[in-house]
């Protein structure tokens, strides 16, 4: 039976918040492509850091 990643906000290697950390660790991607990805993203329209504070608040943080 394969493993199941859960989204929660890792204690080590997050910069602001651990969200993008959260978000690579649960899709399996590399950490620093998903904060690239948001970076860029933040240059067009619309409501990413509106997304990213919601986020912040509703994923839980890592219990050890």
């Amino acid at each position: 039976m394969p493993q199941t990643r859960t989204l929660v906000r890792p204690r080590n290697g997050k910069v602001i918040a651990g969200v993008c950390a959260a978000l690579a660790d649960r899709a399996g991607w590399s950490r620093n492509m998903v904060r690239f990805l948001f970076l860029v993203s933040c240059l067009l329209p619309g409501p990413q850091f509106i997304i990213y504070i919601v986020l912040w608040l509703v994923i839980p943080k890592e219990r050890y």
